[in-house]
């Protein structure tokens, strides 16, 4: 590979001239003087100054394309803490519900255990009540019974009392004798009613 290349600018008046070899490049000054620099040296010269040339654009693409993809993690931790929190609260609000669901249920439960114990209070209340008022009513249908089979058997001796005396003093009693108790039982009567 032959390359030529230009020596470092010489002083004013001297001629410079390229001489082209496989491996160095030679550059003479007029005084015959040559300076010697391997081809390799050259091109990592070149790399050296080319990587130097393109590093600041590079640097700063890399830069802000590595400020842009921290920008776009710090905004999605951002969302994601803003989705934490908002998580976080709405589970409190949950639980919170869910504790005043309970308890509201424990005293639906406790005013239903109340309800249906003063139920059945009333109710055997009612019942007892009912019992008294259906044995009253026996014991006064048994009374009144009682007082009917009184009168009727007391009406009943009354009237074989009065048909006994009647008999016994139509057969003992003469006429005479039955006016004169007729009349004195209706003066007694009257005194009586007055």
């Amino acid at each position: 590979m032959s390359a030529e290349t230009p020596a470092p600018a010489a002083a004013a008046g001297e001629a410079v001239t390229l001489v082209p070899t496989d491996k160095v490049v030679v550059a003479e000054d007029a005084y015959g003087g040559g300076l010697y620099i391997p081809t390799e040296v050259f091109l990592l010269v070149a790399l050296a100054i080319l990587f130097g040339i393109a590093w600041k654009p590079a640097k700063n693409a890399v830069l802000s394309s590595l400020d842009g993809r921290a920008d776009r993690i710090r905004s999605e931790l951002e969302e994601a803490q803003r989705l934490r929190e908002e998580a976080q609260a709405a589970l409190a609000s949950i639980q919170r519900r869910q504790r005043e669901a309970m308890q509201e249920a424990e005293e639906i439960i406790s005013h239903a255990r109340v309800e249906a114990t003063r139920l059945r209070e009333e109710a055997i209340a009612d019942l007892e009540a009912a019992m008294q008022r259906r044995e009253r009513l026996a014991e006064q249908r048994i009374a009144q019974a009682e007082a009917a089979a009184v009168a009727e058997v007391r009406n009943t001796a009354i009237d074989v009392a009065v048909a006994a005396a009647s008999r016994l003093m139509a057969d003992r009693i003469d006429a005479a004798r039955h006016g004169s108790l007729i009349d004195r039982s209706i003066e007694d009567l009257a005194g009586k009613l007055h």
